[in-house]
């Protein structure tokens, strides 16, 4: 395994970070390391990065033992990661820069390989759109860990009953174990943000597929939290409900009261009551 320090050089001219395509570069060592060392590398062998910036994260990821595909689109980005981390004595066969909008790539075309997981420092901005797209490949990426703003992170481990409890939580759960690690100062940010982050991880459960429509599903929990302070007896009227469905004892409940289980079960009963 090629050793990331012989190509790292921290007296190197930094990139400026763009506001415009939210980048706040970490700076803090540890933080790097802790994020990295979330994942357990035994479940996959190659690694997707999102946004590595200037490689504070990649250099602790390259000592991991893995392929590592480090998605970036910002042109200045990418010629540091290529001069830093690009070592030529491993012939650029366990790091490869990908200079694709990672929710736009055809990652089965980039990979040639369908099990892989996800981790970065995600711009802000973009960080909901990575967890439902992450979500969309779920059958192939069985562990995800990244840094969210805190608010955006507590919202998506949120357990039923809480005010934060929302799409992002049942979607996600539906799916993966969430688990909120650890939240991050601005300070440790270039430039900081005005705002903490948190970085969570995700592990997908081992029986991830629902027992219910699932196209469905996503519909029914999504409907249900446009209009979260009303029962769900009122939220879900575009279903078309027959009196006798709208009777049980779920309708009467608010969209946070019910965890992803509790949805299953009512795509159920409104899938059979379609029938």
């Amino acid at each position: 395994m090629a050793n990331s320090k012989a190509y790292y050089d921290k007296s190197s001219q930094p990139v400026r970070p763009k506001k415009f395509i939210g980048q706040h570069f970490l700076k803090d060592e540890s933080i790097a390391q802790n994020i990295a060392d979330a994942l357990d590398y035994t479940k996959f062998s190659k690694l997707i990065e999102i946004g590595p910036g200037t490689g504070m994260l990649t250099k602790y990821l390259l000592k991991k033992p893995i392929e590592l595909y480090a998605f970036e689109i910002d042109r200045d980005s990418i010629a540091y990661l290529k001069e830093h981390f690009l070592n030529p004595l491993d012939n650029q066969t366990r790091f490869k820069i990908v200079a694709q909008d990672f929710l736009k790539a055809d990652l089965q075309e980039v990979l040639n390989d369908y099990n892989f997981g996800i981790i970065g420092n995600f711009p802000y901005n973009i960080s909901s759109q990575i967890l439902f797209k992450t979500i969309e490949l779920r059958e192939v990426v069985p562990e995800f860990a990244g840094m969210f703003q805190k608010e955006v992170a507590r919202r998506i481990c949120a357990e039923s009953g809480n005010k934060t409890y929302g799409i992002l939580s049942v979607l996600t759960q539906a799916f993966y174990k969430t688990e909120y690690l650890f939240t991050v100062k601005p300070q440790v940010f270039n430039p900081p943000p005005k705002v903490d982050s948190g970085v969570i991880k995700l592990t997908r459960r081992e029986n991830y597929k629902l027992d219910c429509d699932e196209n469905l599903f996503f519909k029914v929990v999504k409907t249900a939290f446009q209009q979260r302070r009303k029962t769900l007896r009122n939220s879900l009227k575009t279903f078309n409900l027959s009196d006798n469905l709208k009777s049980d004892l779920i309708f009467a409940q608010r969209p946070e009261r019910l965890s992803y289980q509790d949805f299953v079960e009512l795509t159920q009963k409104i899938a059979q009551d379609a029938v």
